[in-house]
């Protein structure tokens, strides 16, 4: 059953309102040049001056799946968690899976009194020993019934009983309502505070924030799959670009050749697409030779080595520039929506 959609010719983004997400998903925003303004923060609507047809609101992480799913609105950003436990809702499309933020793993935690329970085997073993010998189901507290159900189920648990829970999941094995739980842990500090333990292979989901729509609205309304198209190319963008560094450094040579094949000698200073060369006017050496600066676009876990490569090679003055954006022949991300739809390049 569909909710009402927004109204004609606009388009609305659900985003966070409390929680986790919240406030990163506004930084990430800000950091695409995509600043919400939201004159008064007691209001739960506001916009995106930069995208003039967007209009945002905001709501629970848990709500915002759901909204979009009836489309109530047409996209949003929440956590891959809630997502996947709405899985099997054909109007609710994964446009972009990973933001970059919001990382925790969706858990099985055992007490850790429980000093031999270490897998889901053994997890199994122990819902065996409750329905033989205490004749009831193991319990398991969780707000993620659905992939709870399916994660237990695939390792062969099928004495079980769900009680779905909010707040405090991790108290529920102390209170004693539940055995054992399935909740979200970034840290596992919640849970070790609350003597509780991840069994090995218990990871249910890695779950991070990504950017949903609703598949009716970005089919039959052209503004709202123009929007996702805007917000896929900066969010790749963003993203690629937070990956790397231009670097720049001065470098004497005989001719822009002789430098550029001197910096490609190393991989590392190859960058994404070859050095860039670039003549210095205002020197030149008693030798003849010139000055030349020269630039590079080198992932940053490659800073120092490029650094270390110019120097080796006569280069001085280097500096380093972080990349804002790395805008690609085509928004990943955007082509791969295009082909869900069915709809070519």
């Amino acid at each position: 059953m569909s909710g009402e959609t927004a109204a004609p010719g606009r388009v609305t983004i659900a985003l966070p309102s409390k929680g986790a997400l919240a406030d990163p998903t506004l930084d990430f925003l800000r950091s695409c040049d995509l600043k919400v303004a939201k004159p008064n923060p007691r209001q739960y609507v506001a916009t995106i001056p930069a995208l003039a047809l967007l209009d945002v609101l905001f709501q629970r992480v848990n709500d915002i799946a759901y909204k979009v799913a009836d489309g109530t609105v047409d996209l949003g950003i929440t956590g891959r968690d809630v997502v996947e436990e709405l899985a099997g809702d054909d109007d609710v499309i994964v446009l972009h899976d990973d933001l970059g933020y919001g990382d925790c793993d969706l858990v099985l935690a055992v007490p850790e009194a429980w000093i031999d329970v270490e897998t889901m085997t053994d997890v199994a073993d122990i819902a065996l020993d409750f329905r033989e010998g205490r004749r009831r189901n193991l319990r398991v507290a969780t707000k993620f019934t659905t992939l709870a159900r399916q994660f237990l189920h695939a390792h062969g648990i099928h004495h079980f009983t769900l009680v779905e829970a909010e707040g405090a999941i991790e108290a529920a094995p102390t209170l004693g309502y539940a055995d054992i739980i399935v909740d979200l842990s970034a840290t596992g500090t919640t849970l070790r505070e609350n003597h509780l333990k991840p069994v090995s292979d218990g990871v249910l989901l890695q779950s991070t924030a990504c950017l949903v729509g609703n598949a009716r609205r970005l089919r039959e309304a052209p503004e709202v799959l123009d929007t996702a198209h805007t917000l896929l190319e900066v969010f790749d963008a963003t993203l690629q670009g937070q990956n790397y560094y231009q670097v720049s450094a001065n470098i004497r040579g005989e001719t822009p050749e002789a430098v550029a094949e001197k910096v490609a000698s190393h991989p590392v200073t190859r960058g994404l697409q070859g050095p860039t060369v670039a003549s210095i006017y205002s020197s030149r050496t008693e030798e003849g030779a010139r000055w030349y600066n020269v630039t590079v676009i080198v992932h940053r876990k490659q800073i120092m080595a490029a650094v270390a490569h110019f120097r080796s090679i006569g280069g001085t003055q280097t500096t380093v520039i972080p990349v804002r954006y790395i805008f690609m022949e085509q928004s990943p991300s955007y082509q791969k929506l295009l082909a869900r739809l069915g709809r070519g390049k």
